[in-house]
């Protein structure tokens, strides 16, 4: 058989010691599948927690982690026309992106054209479809909502800035630095603030003044769900996609209690009283069971980028070499946009 080059997990924690490249037989698409010759492939912050054994669909260990990617389709599966092959591709996979040649549904692609630089060819996988369900499927934003976005520097939340934006949104993005408050103003952010030189519940409020939110992209989730339905008014609603502030924090599965402790307890009823809605999305779980919601995603999000109203973000493309380096760098937030890995 023919093999492959691949990245596999082999250990949870550092970076530095929680990869292996291996060669191993590619794998045949399935009924309904694309095989694809990967040309670089992205990372997302849910593979972190994989590496930190706190993702809980990811399969044991030794396994090849990774969701998005692209490349060019080689062959197809049953059920699948045989005109795409050869196109050059963006999409998802459930994991197995860390390898020179992936298996994923016809579904979860969308071709791309040939001068879409590979860095933001990945960013159209996971992140951009993630911030477009979040922002454009689950709920409906109209112009002059008022919004407020998490880690606006970040891969989804650059794009969440630019897809709030194209539907006439006032922004008001976090992040931590001031670079990276200059870099959410240069991509649309009408309010930029330091999380961790002041309160981001007073300064929304602050901005604000006797307004309200009508919407919340949250990845962080802890303490900040609480601020979050507070600023949020009636009819609000909180998109809940990430739990990032548990990333890092020793105590294993007490570290986990805390996070839900903080974030604390809530009831139904008095959500329908307030009229507020909790959004909770997890693009692994919708590529399960409602697979053409993601190349729903994808195909818009090309016409999108063709118009110019999307532009994904990149903060650098590593080798593979460095997977270990780019693996850290998200981890520890030193980077702003999308991070991608060419072979």
């Amino acid at each position: 058989m023919e093999k492959m080059r691949s990245a596999f997990l082999v250990n949870y924690g550092k970076a530095s010691e929680a990869f292996e490249l291996r060669e191993v037989n590619k794998p045949l698409p399935t009924n309904g599948q694309v095989g694809v010759k990967v040309e670089a492939f992205g990372l997302n912050f849910a593979e972190v927690s994989a590496r930190h054994g706190l993702y809980r669909e990811a399969p044991p260990l030794p396994f090849i982690p990774g969701y998005d990617f692209v490349g060019r389709v080689e062959v197809v599966g049953e059920g699948v026309d045989q005109a795409w092959i050869g196109k050059r591709v963006a999409g998802m996979a459930r994991f197995g992106t860390y390898s020179t040649y992936c298996c994923t549904l016809a579904t979860g692609v969308t071709e791309i054209p040939e001068s879409m630089p590979t860095g933001e060819a990945t960013a159209i996988g996971v992140q951009y479809s993630t911030a477009f369900y979040a922002s454009c499927v689950a709920m409906n934003l109209f112009p002059g909502d008022e919004v407020l976005v998490h880690a606006g520097a970040g891969g989804v939340g650059t794009a969440l800035i630019q897809l709030c934006k194209w539907k006439g949104c006032t922004v008001i993005a976090t992040g931590s630095s001031d670079e990276k408050l200059k870099r959410m103003r240069e991509i649309g952010a009408d309010h930029a603030i330091n999380y961790l030189e002041e309160d981001y519940e007073k300064a929304v409020n602050r901005i604000l003044g006797k307004k309200k939110l009508d919407a919340t992209f949250n990845a962080i989730a802890g303490k900040t769900f609480k601020k979050d339905m507070n600023l949020l008014g009636s009819g609000g609603r909180m998109v809940l996609y990430g739990a990032a502030d548990r990333m890092g924090k020793k105590g294993g599965r007490f570290a986990t209690y805390k996070l839900l402790y903080d974030m604390g307890l809530m009831l139904p009823i008095f959500l329908m009283a307030k009229s507020k809605s909790v959004i909770g999305v997890n693009m692994l779980k919708l590529a399960d069971y409602r697979p053409h919601i993601i190349g729903h995603c994808l195909q818009e999000l090309i016409k999108l980028y063709d118009q110019g109203i999307v532009k994904p973000q990149i903060s650098a493309v590593y080798p593979i070499e460095e997977l270990a380096k780019a693996h850290e760098d998200l981890e520890f937030r030193r980077t702003m946009g999308k991070i991608a890995i060419k072979w």
